[in-house]
């Protein structure tokens, strides 16, 4: 596939973007406070140990990986790379474990770029700010995925891939209901609970009690923030806004698509993001709110062949909500005794031909502006990119937010009526006070 199209971003907030598409992947909040553990050395040979993720299916992102390890030992006499593939589930408490014993850690990670903030603040990740400045691919990273690894102005790391949601719908389904896509979130809402009345097999549109990153376009669509700073701008010291009037808005209507009249709380309360792009793959709702990086899971269902994606729409007809704009990035830790050859091997594998590479072979939107292609299947997310992205606050606290399901449990208790839309968001306000504090 070729790719090229300059895309600009523009951001609702100046802060890093984050995460894995993952979203819902942090770092846990409860892990010991790390040591100074800044290497004193910079040896040019031995071997280097990378940790990556490890995807559903590996094999496609291996062969990527193998290439460009290939190609750096070779230009690198002596030197060895080891890669470790980690369970992307465990590896908050591995990683946290790495930056307090260096003698075990790795040189370099892949994190979701949710945790910058906390990997940060443990002192796990070095700061290669002169590194990427001089690094000439550089200056064709897009803003967003800059953000995504800059804390308090200095750069931890290269963004590997991006990811953002968009509204997958089902074509078949629309045309023998003489439906055309949402243009607005009321267009949304009253399409999703036309399919269940007339298709009673099928969700309208799939979504889940538990899927944060599926729920924040609504609250932002609607006005909304999470939070605000507190202090000056980029002092990273946040407030709960979620409890605030705009906010509220957002959280009526997503939790309005969990009602028996299109997605019933009893099934679909506890889905998080995975059951519900899973629910729409396998044939089970007229639409669903996926990723990218979904596209491949996607394919391999059974509506292959009888689907498209658009912008999530917003508030005002035509608009297009605003996306939370995951990804994730690869960085060295403070430990490494191998920095230099380590930045050498992460501008190698987050370099505009392994992106480029990871997309064919996975789906990963790259972070490069000059590498996006005109495949269709990528313009609804490329827009939502362009026009409307945004981010989680840029705050250690946010790791606890996330791993406390703070805001899950907001939509449930909505969901079950146990709570009211005041009473929840006040109560969630009070949690993410919390965490922000500590």
């Amino acid at each position: 596939m070729k790719l090229s199209r300059p895309l600009p971003l523009s951001r609702r907030l100046a802060v890093p973007t984050a995460a894995l598409m993952l979203a819902g992947l942090t770092a846990t909040a409860c892990a010991p406070s790390t040591s100074d553990n800044t290497a004193t050395e910079d040896d040019k040979s031995g071997t280097l140990r990378v940790w990556l993720f490890q995807e559903v299916d590996n094999k496609p992102k291996q062969r990527v990986v193998d290439d460009v390890v290939s190609a750096f030992e070779k230009k690198h006499d002596g030197v060895k790379v080891d890669v470790t593939y980690i369970p992307i589930d465990t590896r908050a408490q591995k990683i946290k474990a790495a930056f307090n014993d260096p003698k075990s850690a790795p040189d370099i990670i892949e994190y979701g770029n949710t945790d910058t903030a906390g990997y940060v603040e443990d002192g796990g990740l070095a700061d290669i700010s002169k590194e990427f400045g001089a690094w000439d691919e550089s200056a064709n990273t897009d803003s967003t995925a800059k953000n995504s690894v800059t804390v308090g102005g200095k750069v931890y790391g290269v963004p590997l891939f991006v990811g953002v949601r968009a509204l997958y719908y089902r074509t078949d389904v629309f045309k023998d209901l003489g439906l055309e896509p949402p243009t607005s979130q009321k267009e949304l809402i009253a399409t999703a609970k036309e399919i269940h009345e007339r298709k009673p097999g099928l969700y309208g549109i799939s979504v889940g009690g538990a899927y944060t990153y599926g729920a924040m376009p609504f609250i932002w669509a609607n006005g909304g923030e999470l939070a605000t700073e507190k202090g000056p701008f980029g002092s990273n010291e946040y407030e709960s806004a979620i409890d605030g009037a705009d906010a509220k808005k957002g959280i009526k209507s997503y939790t309005s698509l969990i009602t028996d009249d299109n997605c019933p709380p009893a099934k679909c309360a506890q889905w998080g993001g995975n059951d519900s792009v899973a629910a729409f793959a396998a044939g089970k709702s007229g639409m669903t709110i996926g990723g990218d990086f979904n596209h491949a899971a996607i394919e391999a269902g059974s509506v292959k062949g009888k689907y498209a994606v658009v912008p999530l729409p917003g508030v005002k007809e035509g608009s297009i909500a605003p996306a939370f704009a995951g990804g994730n990035n690869v960085g060295v830790l403070k430990s490494s005794t191998h920095r230099s050859l380590s930045v050498d091997l992460l501008e190698q594998l987050a370099g505009k031909k392994t992106q480029a590479e990871l997309y064919d072979a996975m789906g990963f939107l790259p972070t490069f502006t000059d590498v996006r292609g005109e495949d269709p299947f990528v313009k609804p997310f490329v827009k939502t990119l362009d026009t409307s992205s945004t981010f989680v606050p840029a705050s250690p606290g946010w790791s606890a937010i996330d791993s406390q399901m703070v805001l899950p449990t907001m939509f449930q208790q909505i969901i079950s009526g146990r709570k009211s839309v005041d009473a929840a968001a006040a109560e969630a306000a009070k949690k993410m006070d919390e965490a922000f504090g500590k």
